[in-house]
């Protein structure tokens, strides 16, 4: 099976991309299974009903999140009722919504998708690499392919992660830093990894959001209110080809499409 692993989808620019080109984009790759990071999909922060709706209707199959998924005081009861909207799995239980979800293509394949967040620089959370041990035992036998949405600040933490779960998991792809990376590969383990797949949303920005904002804060260390630009949007992600009868990766390719309207 062929998977879409996007990056977090910036606001009404990136919500409109993915409503122009995802199931182009799945007709023309043969894409099973689309996953997709919705944190910023709400004016840049958060998630409400009518975002997830609107990206559930446009191709997604399932909606990650991060640390920002909670910006938005009215999407946080979405998370308990949208078993495709998952939230990091590392927060505490008594967190609203899942850490996981688990579905089945068109084609009969179980698939798991585990959203992960980083500790370093982010907040303090249950550890995430003893949270995925915790969670792969409860899948065992129960999904036939594991995604893995690492939403972290650091390289290294997300690089650690793909090597952890290398062989256990049929990707590990980091999201966050809205910035694609170039390191794609299948590790020696057969799991597909990529630091950043990069945000869906507006590149003539500081990752998503209006570069004036941006600058004043850095120029004048004063809080400045922040909103997303709008312009040169790309839709960007990773497709991952997975032996479904081994849980494990064949080949990741980096996608990048640009939205002209």
């Amino acid at each position: 099976m062929r998977a879409l692993l996007l990056g977090d989808v910036i606001g009404r620019a990136g919500r409109t991309a993915l409503r122009r080109h995802l199931r182009r984009i799945r007709e023309e790759h043969e894409v099973c299974f689309v996953a997709a990071n919705a944190e910023n999909s709400a004016g840049g922060f958060g998630v409400t009903r009518e975002c997830g709706e609107e990206m559930l209707s446009a191709g997604a199959d399932c909606l990650t999140s991060g640390n920002h998924v909670w910006d938005n005081k009215d999407g946080i009861p979405y998370l308990n009722q949208e078993s495709r909207l998952i939230r990091p799995a590392n927060y505490p239980g008594t967190a609203p919504g899942s850490g996981v979800f688990l579905g089945t293509t068109a084609e009969g394949v179980r698939v798991a998708v585990l959203n992960l967040m980083g500790r370093v620089y982010m907040g303090s959370l249950d550890c995430p690499f003893r949270k995925a041990d915790s969670i792969l035992e409860e899948l065992r036998g129960r999904a036939d392919v594991i995604l893995v949405d690492m939403h972290a600040e650091v390289t290294s933490e997300k690089g650690a992660m793909g090597c952890y779960l290398d062989g256990r998991v049929a990707a590990v792809y980091g999201t966050h830093t809205h910035i694609p990376t170039a390191d794609e590969r299948v590790l020696p383990g057969g799991t597909a990894f990529i630091t950043d797949v990069g945000m869906t949303g507006p590149y003539d920005s500081v990752i998503g959001c209006s570069k004036g904002a941006v600058i004043e804060r850095f120029l004048t260390q004063r809080p400045v209110r922040f909103s997303p630009a709008e312009s040169d949007v790309w839709l960007c992600g990773a497709l991952v080809d997975v032996d479904e009868s081994t849980g494990k990766a064949r080949a990741i390719t980096r996608l990048q499409v640009r939205d002209v309207g």
